[in-house]
């Protein structure tokens, strides 16, 4: 069978959160859900490059009657986000549909008030990165918000020790799970193209990680 777009981190599924949890301890988790309080009850989210599914439990737990989308590339990632789900399935009230593939999975009538990319947009180079930002982005209705969580340092350029980092794992995960970006996209740039505007920001790590509430003006 041959490989799906975008599904490396198949390979690094088993031990992916215990590595994010030894080098970052809770931060990237934090970031995440400081996102969380933005979600409307009963909202349509589009939860795309969740990887093993704790930011699903998350969603979950928060008891607000969701219609989630989780959308992955990776099949053992989805499998373990799945499997998540399934035992607290009887004890909450959101739906729940899993899709394998990336944002070329989205059908044209899919639309969403919430998009949520947890970690997911440095994987791409920018050409890549922008055409998945414009897909994602004519998903999201007129008013909707793009909660943003990832690798993005205050201080530019960042510190030594945050450019020696990256630096590992952008060759970890590109010998692993095939990233093939380089270094870190130009966010603003991107959301900038695509008329956001941000409307929240808190970091984490020192400065390395931002959550990031963005919506476009109408």
């Amino acid at each position: 069978m041959p490989k799906l777009p975008d599904s490396g981190f198949t390979y690094t599924a088993s031990f992916y959160d215990a590595l994010a949890t030894f080098v970052f301890g809770d931060a990237l988790q934090q970031a995440q859900l400081a996102l969380l309080p933005f979600i409307q009850r009963q909202a349509r989210v589009l939860v795309i490059g969740g990887g093993s599914g704790w930011i699903l439990e998350q969603l979950l737990h928060s008891d607000i009657q969701l219609e989630i989308l989780y959308l992955d590339a990776a099949p053992a990632m989805m499998q373990l986000a799945e499997q998540k789900y399934k035992k607290q399935r009887q004890t909450q009230s959101s739906t729940v549909r899993f899709r394998l593939g990336n944002e070329k999975s989205l059908l044209p009538e899919e639309q969403f008030e919430v998009i949520l990319t947890p970690f997911l947009l440095d994987l791409f180079p920018p050409q890549r990165l922008q055409s998945l930002m414009t897909t994602l982005s004519n998903t999201l209705t007129p008013n909707g918000q793009w909660l943003f969580a990832d690798f993005w340092p205050l201080q530019q350029p960042p510190a030594w020790w945050q450019r020696v980092l990256l630096k590992s794992m952008y060759t970890f995960f590109g010998l692993l799970s095939g990233v093939q970006a380089k270094q870190l996209p130009a966010y603003k740039k991107h959301f900038d193209s695509l008329g956001f505007t941000e409307k929240y920001s808190q970091s984490f790590y020192s400065g390395m990680v931002q959550a990031k509430v963005l919506k476009r003006e109408v």
